[in-house]
């Protein structure tokens, strides 16, 4: 689970954010070189600088070697404030530029990026597809030579290089760009790989994208499979190019992106890779008094995220289930989950459910988990999870106890069983 820095690291002046990010729990963060050499700057290479600018101003757009020491007091802090950095994303250029003659500029700028990886251990590169000055028709070919060009120093390095989905501008609105197709996007990391010899390439799901283009993101995720190495999480309203926290852009108490379809496709993949969580817009809106919160908050979204997207793996890791609850939680379990994943039999506190069958499971009291193998996992099918928890661990039960949630299932009963509530229950 890694963080981007954008909106809370300031470059010159790292320490504090960083500091932030350490104490917050995050243990990794991404390597953004765009904050070292950004869009805009890309987009102003060659153009006479504004007045006032500094001369001792380091321009990594004229000098791509000196990266590193831009770069330096970033990854020197982050060492410091024990922050790892598995992954790094290569400077890229705004959406809706008109420069065509940026792709030696571009391809320098990659290739010391892929050095600077090798160099501190970081074995992921995202470098999105080139597309200014690509003609329709040629954007396989042209991006094949891109890629395959860095192949051998990659490959030196350790790195491996992700793919990105793109969304490109058309008079000002954001419509599909390059890999934006998920079948598209699997084929050209195959022919990549094929001609690479080995695993050298994969994709990077960018879910703004996938927003700001309306596409169905459970269908792009199952188009990719296990190609897809890494996710971007970020909110955008659909329109707007940006990079909330993920559920702070909504309208009638409903988030406008599709989590449900991206936790729904990660999930049947078997998805595993790195999740990147990017809300520079929303930590960027923050006081600095109050950035501390959010990045809490930003760290626990991210572990939910985690949580809800590995759920199917998670039942794959004990060799037997019991469930506790019987109820409308237990039952969407049943309906999704059950034939692959039977339980022995689920428990409740309520007594009056004790010796009757539920969704064809026995319901027993909780005394009965006891009796468990120590490898049995108990699974709490019921929102009171911590309540729950410190009822089974006062008990003595030592099993392992997991939470199981039905909020992004794959498919849901429409109607709710409803109980009048008992003590104890």
């Amino acid at each position: 689970m890694i963080v981007s820095p954008r909106g809370i690291v300031d470059i010159e002046r790292p320490g504090q954010g960083v500091l932030d990010l350490s104490q917050a729990g995050f243990g990794q963060a991404l390597l953004d070189f765009a904050m070292f050499c950004s869009d805009q700057e890309l987009e102003c290479v060659g153009k006479q600088k504004k007045k006032g600018t500094s001369p001792k101003r380091l321009w990594v757009s004229e000098h791509p070697e000196n990266l590193y020491d831009k770069a330096r007091p970033v990854l020197e802090r982050c060492v410091r404030e024990g922050l790892s950095l598995p992954a790094a994303r290569a400077p890229y250029l705004c959406r809706d530029t008109k420069r065509e003659d940026l792709r030696e500029l571009m391809a320098g700028l990659t290739e010391e990026c892929i050095r600077i990886c090798g160099r501190i251990g970081c074995t992921a590169l995202i470098v999105r597809p080139l597309f200014s000055g690509v003609k329709p028709g040629d954007e396989w070919e042209v991006n094949r030579k891109y890629y395959l060009h860095f192949l051998e120093l990659a490959r030196e390095n350790q790195v491996t290089i992700l793919l990105e989905n793109q969304c490109r501008d058309m008079n000002g609105h954001l419509v599909q760009g390059v890999c934006a197709d998920g079948r598209e996007a699997a084929n050209w990391v195959d022919r990549l790989n094929e001609e690479a010899g080995e695993e050298r390439f994969g994709f990077c799901i960018d879910t703004g994208a996938c927003s700001l283009c309306g596409q169905d993101m459970q269908e792009f995720a199952l188009s990719l499979g296990k190609r897809a190495k890494a996710v971007i999480l970020r909110e955008c309203d659909g329109h707007t190019e940006c990079s909330r926290l993920p559920f702070t852009c909504a309208a009638g108490g409903q988030s406008l992106t599709d989590w449900l379809g991206l936790i729904r496709g990660l999930r049947e993949t078997g998805f595993d890779g790195r999740l990147i969580l990017d809300f520079s817009d929303t930590a960027g809106a923050f006081s600095p008094i109050l950035r501390p919160g959010l990045v809490k908050l930003a760290r626990s979204t991210v572990e939910y995220f985690g949580w809800q997207i590995g759920l199917e793996n998670l039942l794959k890791k004990y060799p037997s289930i019991v469930l506790f609850g019987a109820g409308n939680m237990c039952r969407n379990y049943m309906k999704c989950y059950g034939d692959k994943y039977p339980p022995l039999f689920t428990c409740d506190n309520n007594q009056t459910l004790w010796g009757t069958l539920f969704c064809g499971l026995e319901v027993r009291p909780p005394e009965s988990l006891k009796d468990l193998p120590k490898d049995c996992v108990i699974l709490i099918c019921n929102i009171y999870y911590r309540e729950i928890e410190r009822q089974l661990r006062g008990m003595g039960i030592l099993n392992p106890i997991e939470f199981f949630n039905d909020e992004y299932m794959p498919a849901f009963y429409f109607d709710r069983i409803e109980r009048e509530w008992q003590e104890g229950v």
